[in-house]
């Protein structure tokens, strides 16, 4: 196995990342770990219901094989004191969403030099906890780097941490926390991304289902189910009506500043 450098800043925020998931006695329980390479480049392309998959697949990939994983985030969380001194630290990928042709060589680069690059095709929080429609980022990076794509669902992340509703203290204690790591999938140069990107999210669709059915706790009448399986969450017509007005006020805040 190639030998990897000392990151400090990085095994320090993996150490507070484990404190926190142990105080709260997350019981983790992850399938086909096997899938994750443990050398060479990859996308790693991962459901996005809450906001703490990042640190909860790096989490299962660090007791794996202690690899770590580059996440492309927003410029803006890069631009935040404390944080963007972390997110720097520990070679993260910045992604100016206004001009993202950077942030892609970039990915692609360190794709090619061995890394793992984390991505989220969903592009966002999926607030009815159902898998949305992908963009095509993941395919075009692993076809150009000519590295596989390993498919990765998480269940019971978002009970931690979501979109639209605020988890109480003591709600995040003894949560099952479930992953299915799928099995890579190859993306070549001549294939159309789209369809690519297709197969990709039905891989991951079936993960999740297989997960949900597996999950040890009944979400009926839960917020944290999907309407479809009897619980409260909202529906994905309902979530993408909340994520436009969201944008819009955004955007008129954004326009009404001098």
């Amino acid at each position: 196995m190639t030998r990897r450098r000392r990151e400090p800043i990085y095994v320090s925020a993996i150490g507070a990342g484990r404190t926190l998931f142990g105080f709260w006695g997350l019981k983790r329980h992850a399938i086909g770990v096997e899938n994750l390479p443990e050398q060479g480049g990859a996308v790693i392309a991962m459901t996005h219901f809450g906001y703490l998959e990042f640190a909860l697949v790096e989490w299962a990939t660090y007791m794996h094989n202690r690899r770590r994983i580059r996440f492309m985030a927003k410029k803006s969380v890069f631009e935040k004191p404390v944080v963007g001194w972390l997110m720097r630290g520990m070679r993260h990928i910045s992604v100016d969403m206004s001009a993202g042709a950077e942030a892609y060589r970039n990915a692609v680069d360190a794709l090619r030099a061995g890394e793992l690059i984390g991505v989220f095709p969903e592009a966002g929080v999926s607030a009815s906890f159902t898998v949305r429609e992908f963009k095509t980022g993941a395919v075009r990076l692993a076809a150009e780097a000519g590295v596989p794509v390993i498919p990765v669902a998480v269940w019971g992340g978002h009970r931690l941490m979501t979109k639209g509703h605020k988890v109480g203290f003591f709600e995040r204690f003894g949560v099952p926390v479930w992953y299915s790591i799928g099995a890579p999938i190859t993306v070549t140069a001549d294939q159309d991304p789209h369809v690519a990107t297709a197969a990709l999210r039905e891989a991951i669709r079936a993960q999740v289902d297989a997960v949900q059915s597996a999950y040890p706790v009944d979400g009926t009448g839960q917020w944290w189910q999907p309407r479809a399986l009897g619980g409260t969450a909202p529906t994905p017509e309902e979530a993408a009506a909340a994520d436009a007005a969201r944008a819009a006020r955004r955007a008129a805040a954004s326009g009404s500043r001098p």
